[in-house]
C-alpha cells in the first residue's frame, strides 16, 4: 500500500506513466502465447491499491453511464455532482471525497453554463471545477487532450462527458454490439489507468422494457462494458419528481426518489427505496485503530511481531493475508495505511496514519 501523491482526493498512489495506455490503442496487444495466471494463494499474498468511492455508495472509479430522456435535467444533475465533488460537500446523504473535476459540456455554450451555475450555486465558485464545450472524438484527439489535462491537473478524479455521442467516432458501424462494447472499454481503460471515474451522459430510447436499464439507447454492449449505470426517469415530463436508479459492479442496486427545486433547479433527495447494507465492524481493524495513535503513529515489524502486538490468536500468515484483503477498508474507514514489503530481514509490515503517507 503506498501513500497518495497525485490527487487531493485520492487515497492511493496512482502512477503517471500511463501514456502508452492510449484510448486509441485499445485493445492492448499481447504477443505472449503463455496465459498469465495468478493462484488463489498469490491473490491473498498481494496488497492491491484501494479505490475509494468519489461519492460513498453512489459513484466509484471506472466508466459509468448516466442515461435519461432528452431535456430531463441530466445536465443539471451532472453540474450538481461535479460541484459537490469539487467542493467536497456531501451530496444528499452521501459523503463525498474532494477532488478536481473536468466537465465536457459538449451540448452547451459558456453563457448558458454561467447562467445555469449561478442559478444553482450563486457566486460561490470552485477553482478545481473545469469546463470545456469542445473536445476531439475518440479517433481524433480526445485521448491526447485528456492525457494532457491529467498531467496538468493530477488531483482530478472525475471526468464528465456530456454527451457520449459527441465523442464517438464519425462514420462506421457505430451501433453494433462490438463497437458499443469497444467504445466503453476504451474509456474505461483510460479511467482505470488514472484510477478516476469517467461519467458518460447518454440518452434512453422511447420504448419501455421489463429491465429499465435495457432502455439505454444503443446495444447492450454499452452497459456490458461499463462499471455501472444511472437511469433518470420521470413519470410525467411536466413533473418535478423523478426516480434515479443505480446499478454497478462495486455497489448495491438502489432506487432514489428525487424532486427538482423549481427555483434553484437543484435535484433534492426525497427518499431512498433501498436501505444500504453496511459491513459489520471488524474487531481486528478496530484494534489497529486503537493502537495507532498520536503517541504511536507508526508500527513496523514482521507478521509474527504484529500478531504478538495485537494479541490475536490468528497465525502470522493468516493475519498478513487478512490485512492484505482488508487494507482498503483500513484506509477508507480509519485513515490508516498498510504496507507490506520485502527487505533483507524478510517481509516487513508497516502501519501508519495518512499524515505519514510520504513514507
Amino acid at each position: 500500500m503506498t501513500a497518495p501523491n497525485v490527487s487531493v482526493g485520492a487515497d492511493t498512489e496512482q502512477p503517471l506513466n500511463v501514456l502508452n495506455n492510449s484510448i486509441s490503442n485499445y485493445p492492448p496487444k499481447n504477443k505472449s502465447k503463455v496465459l498469465e495466471t495468478v493462484s488463489m494463494a498469490e491473490l491473498y499474498d498481494t496488497v492491491y491499491p484501494s479505490k475509494p468511492p468519489l461519492i460513498d455508495s453512489l459513484l466509484y472509479t471506472g466508466a459509468y453511464l448516466f442515461a435519461g430522456a432528452p431535456k430531463l435535467g441530466k445536465s443539471f444533475l451532472m453540474a450538481q455532482i461535479a460541484y459537490h465533488i469539487s467542493k467536497g460537500i456531501p451530496l444528499w446523504d452521501y459523503p463525498v471525497r474532494k477532488a478536481a473535476v473536468l466537465y465536457l459540456a459538449l451540448e452547451d455554450d459558456y453563457r448558458r453554463l454561467q447562467a445555469r451555475l449561478y442559478r444553482m450555486f450563486g457566486t460561490d465558485g470552485a477553482d478545481n471545477l473545469f469546463f470545456s464545450i469542445s473536445a476531439g472524438n475518440l479517433d481524433s484527439g480526445l485521448d491526447e487532450q485528456l492525457h494532457e489535462f491529467m498531467k496538468q491537473h493530477t488531483d482530478t478524479r472525475l471526468i464528465i462527458i456530456d454527451t457520449l455521442q459527441k465523442v464517438r467516432e464519425v462514420g462506421g458501424d457505430n451501433y453494433s454490439y462490438a463497437n458499443d462494447y469497444e467504445v466503453i472499454t476504451r474509456l474505461k481503460q483510460f479511467a482505470d489507468s488514472y484510477s478516476i471515474c469517467i461519467l458518460l451522459v447518454h440518452h434512453t430510447r422511447k420504448q419501455g422494457s421489463d429491465d429499465k436499464f435495457d432502455m439505454i439507447s444503443g446495444t447492450t454492449g454499452l452497459l456490458g462494458a461499463a462499471d455501472g449505470a444511472f437511469l433518470l426517469q420521470k413519470e410525467k415530463r411536466i413533473s418535478n419528481a423523478a426516480t434515479l436508479e443505480v446499478s454497478g459492479r462495486d455497489q448495491q442496486d438502489q432506487k432514489l426518489y428525487l424532486i427538482r427545486n423549481p427555483e434553484t433547479l437543484l435535484w433534492e433527495l426525497q427518499k431512498a427505496e433501498t436501505e444500504l447494507w453496511k459491513e459489520p465492524p471488524e474487531p481486528l481493524l478496530e484494534e489497529i485503530d486503537r493502537k495507532i495513535t498520536v503517541d504511536c503513529p507508526l508500527w513496523q515489524g514482521t507478521a509474527t511481531e504484529l500478531a504478538v502486538w495485537l494479541e490475536t490468536e490468528l497465525q502470522p500468515n493468516s493475519l498478513a493475508r487478512k490485512l492484505n484483503v482488508l487494507s482498503g477498508r483500513l484506509l477508507n474507514e480509519y485513515g490508516l495505511f498498510y504496507k507490506r514489503e520485502r527487505c533483507h530481514e524478510g517481509r516487513m509490515i508497516k502501519l501508519y496514519r495518512g499524515e505519514r503517507d510520504g513514507m
